[in-house]
């Protein structure tokens, strides 16, 4: 399968950015979605996953209440909605999927989107 993430651009302290994974070239439904960042100089981190029929969600215990994810599987895509953007959010986000719902760390998701980079100003 192949993913297309988008939405990433500049965004000051306190706004929201919707970034949007486009899925093609396999049975979308079939896969656990998440969304990863990764911000200068630090390793990969879980945001947000979401399961296979869409019916939950998890999230990084530091994210909650200001990230939600969601998926349309008619529409062979997931979105990541962010709100209360803060500057420590910086970072390029990628979308991922997987066989397994609930998942947290990478080594459970086979494909990856090429990521798009998100910057809050302060």
């Amino acid at each position: 399968v192949q993913l297309q993430a988008s939405g990433g651009g500049l965004v000051q302290a306190g706004g929201s950015l919707r970034l949007s994974c486009a899925a093609s070239g396999g049975t979308f439904g079939s896969y656990a979605m998440g969304w990863f960042r990764q911000a200068p100089g630090k390793e990969r981190e879980f945001v947000a996953g979401v399961s296979r029929s869409g019916r939950t969600t998890h999230y990084a215990d530091s994210l909650k209440g200001r990230f939600t994810i969601s998926r349309d599987n008619a529409m062979n895509t997931v979105y990541l909605q962010m709100n209360s953007l803060k500057p420590e959010d910086t970072a390029v986000y990628y979308c991922a999927a997987g066989a397994y719902d609930h998942k947290t760390t990478s080594i459970f998701y086979d494909y990856w989107g090429q990521g798009t980079l998100v910057t809050v100003s302060s």
